[in-house]
C-alpha cells in the first residue's frame, strides 16, 4: 500500500510541474492582490540603516495562492530582510490571471519596499 502512495504522490507533483506557467501580457490578465503582508523589519537591519526593496519573482496559481517565491534582487541577505520579504509573499493571496476567461498560473514580479521612518 506504501508503494500505491508513493506513486499516488509522485504524479501528483508530475501534473503539477509539467504545468505550463503563463506571463502576464494580451491574452493573460494579471493577478490581482486580495491579500498583502507587509515584510517584517528586523531589529539587525533598522540598526544597520538598511534602506531599499527586494525584487522577488513569484508564481500565483490558478487558486490565487503564491508558491516558488525567489530573490531576483537582493537588498540584505545578511540582516535577513530578503528572508523577511520571502515570508511575507508567501502569504500573499491573488485573485488569480486568466487567460480565455480560465484561471492560470503565472509567474510575476513583487516589489518589497523597506523605508526607516
Amino acid at each position: 500500500m506504501k508503494t500505491l502512495a508513493a506513486v499516488l504522490v509522485a504524479a501528483s507533483f508530475a501534473s503539477v510541474a509539467a504545468q505550463e506557467i503563463y506571463k502576464v501580457g494580451k491574452d493573460v490578465s494579471a493577478p490581482v492582490p486580495i491579500k498583502q503582508v507587509k515584510a517584517d523589519y528586523t531589529a539587525e537591519a533598522k540598526a544597520q540603516r538598511i534602506e531599499g526593496a527586494v525584487t522577488l519573482d513569484v508564481i500565483i496559481n490558478a487558486d490565487g495562492k503564491v508558491r516558488d517565491v525567489t530573490v531576483a534582487k537582493s537588498l540584505d541577505s545578511v540582516f535577513g530582510l530578503d528572508k523577511s520579504a520571502v515570508a511575507a509573499a508567501k502569504e500573499w493571496t491573488f485573485k488569480p490571471a486568466l487567460k480565455d476567461g480560465k484561471a492560470v498560473p503565472v509567474q510575476v514580479g513583487i516589489l518589497m519596499t523597506f523605508t526607516l521612518q
